[in-house]
């Protein structure tokens, strides 16, 4: 029984691990030929991250920005890049924008890929060392 509950639990990580990479991989091509431009942070939203094992949840903040387009339009959006700090108004972020339609746009984050990255370590870690740890359970 207890074989069965852990390969549920890492079928279910290796799901949500693979969900989020395609999601990534998806925004990364998606917006692979958009030009990228400096936008200035104008203000953050407050939001809550849940933590894993039903602890307190963390607050996190998603930096507002803006930025001009080619036309001198100002356009504004927020990141779905969560910081823990309140982002500083006045300073820098990349985004990229999509040139049929510059009210799209996306904040670039390398923090999202290396977060990722380190999932998928740590995931495959905890799978062997659990595997092991009940292996040496005694059994009947």
């Amino acid at each position: 029984m207890i074989y069965i509950v852990w390969a549920l639990f890492q079928i279910g990580a290796v799901a949500a691990l693979v969900r989020t990479a395609r999601k990534a991989k998806r925004q990364q091509t998606r917006t692979a030929g958009w030009p990228r431009v400096q936008a200035v942070v104008t203000g953050s939203m407050a939001g809550w991250s849940g933590r894993a094992g039903g602890s307190d949840p963390s607050r996190r903040f998603f930096p507002t920005y803006q930025f001009t387009g080619p036309d001198g339009q100002v356009f504004n959006g927020t990141s779905d890049v969560p910081s823990a700090e309140v982002p500083a108004p006045g300073s820098y972020i990349e985004v990229a924008v999509n040139p049929a339609n510059p009210h799209e746009s996306f904040h670039q984050s390398t923090k999202e890929k290396v977060g990722i990255g380190c999932a998928i370590a740590f995931f495959a870690v905890f799978a062997v060392v659990s595997f092991w740890f009940i292996g040496i359970f005694p059994i009947g």
